[in-house]
């Protein structure tokens, strides 16, 4: 019995069935394609957070947002911007207490050289004072020594003046007497005494 023998398909046919069955299987998809679209279409009727059987979990992710925001607020960031707050009202009332010690003291400071200045001008007047009053008494004290000084030299001098007054009187009433007794012994040829001489000086000088 002879064996049957297959021969392949010619290439150009085998070409055309494959060609054939890509081209059905693209149409299929396509159309596939196109129902499964159309259904999708037909299903969908907006944005998913306007229908209302989305409405539920939205508002509980709502309320968690809000609570975690308000947990946020609550814990952290209000405490912590209060806290700032605080510290810089006490900064600023630290700074300002400060500053009106600081001040306080330099007006107590100020007033303190105010009254040593004016404690110093009432010194040096009554320094002044009492120097002034003690180059015047010094001054009168020296005056009236000098005074009494000059006095004691003048009363000296005019003793002194008197005591010479009269030992120049007394020698010029010698020698008035001695030439008195020369003149009367050369005109008379008597000689006169003293006593005699000056008894009539005596009597000359009465007239």
């Amino acid at each position: 019995m002879a064996a049957e023998t297959t021969s392949p398909p010619p290439a150009d046919l085998r070409d055309g069935h494959t060609a054939a069955d890509a081209h059905g299987a693209a149409q299929g998809h396509g159309s596939a394609g196109t129902t499964e679209a159309a259904a999708h279409g037909g299903e969908s009727g907006g944005l998913p957070q306007f229908r209302f059987e989305y409405w539920g979990g939205q508002i509980v992710w709502l309320f968690l947002i809000f609570a975690v925001l308000y947990v946020l607020l609550a814990k952290v960031f209000v405490p912590k911007l209060r806290r700032i707050r605080d510290e810089r009202a006490s900064t600023i009332a630290a700074a300002v207490t400060q500053a009106r010690s600081v001040q306080a003291e330099a007006e107590a400071q100020a007033a303190a050289a105010q009254a040593e200045i004016a404690e110093a001008r009432n010194r040096s007047r009554r320094v002044a004072a009492d120097a002034k009053a003690k180059a015047a008494t010094d001054l009168a004290q020296s005056q009236k020594a000098e005074d009494a000084r000059l006095q004691a030299q003048m009363d000296e001098a005019e003793a002194r003046i008197r005591g010479l007054r009269d030992q120049a009187m007394t020698n010029v009433r010698g020698i008035a007497v001695e030439t008195a007794q020369a003149i009367v012994q050369k005109l008379t040829g008597q000689k006169m005494t003293t006593a005699e001489v000056d008894a009539a000086m005596t009597a000359q000088g009465a007239a």
